[in-house]
């Protein structure tokens, strides 16, 4: 395995770069497979074929919070999940208030996850597919 800043080979189980402290999968200078410099742009690996896609530690699923939005959005599980937990506890105290209308809010929200309107997570990372 490769850094993905530096290009730097470490070890498999490596969890920080030593040579320049950093996440090893985390940038996007260079192939994590085979340590060649890449475009930031490129899906994969021209010379090895292995597929750069980025994932921060942490990323959150787009499909998995949209679900939970729309499944059990009045109780702010999917809020819960993107870190947002003051907005999860209101959803919470709304959907008691109103007797479980306010679940409506919930299952929009959901909706508005799965379709790409609220795309990042309380941290501001993107959320991944």
């Amino acid at each position: 395995m490769f850094c993905r800043y530096c290009g730097k080979e470490l070890p498999n189980k490596a969890i920080a770069c030593i040579g320049c402290g950093c996440p090893p999968l985390t940038g996007d200078k260079f192939c994590q497979n085979c340590g060649v410099e890449v475009n930031p742009n490129q899906v994969m690996c021209v010379k090895c074929g292995a597929g750069l896609k980025r994932v921060c530690p942490g990323t959150k699923s787009r499909i998995a919070a949209g679900i939970l939005g729309i499944l059990v959005g009045g109780f702010g599980v999917h809020r819960f999940y993107l870190g947002y937990t003051g907005i999860g506890i209101a959803q919470i105290i709304v959907t008691i208030c109103t007797c479980g209308l306010g679940g409506i809010w919930g299952f929009i929200e959901g909706i508005m996850i799965l379709a790409g309107v609220m795309n990042k997570d309380a941290d501001g990372r993107p959320l991944i597919e």
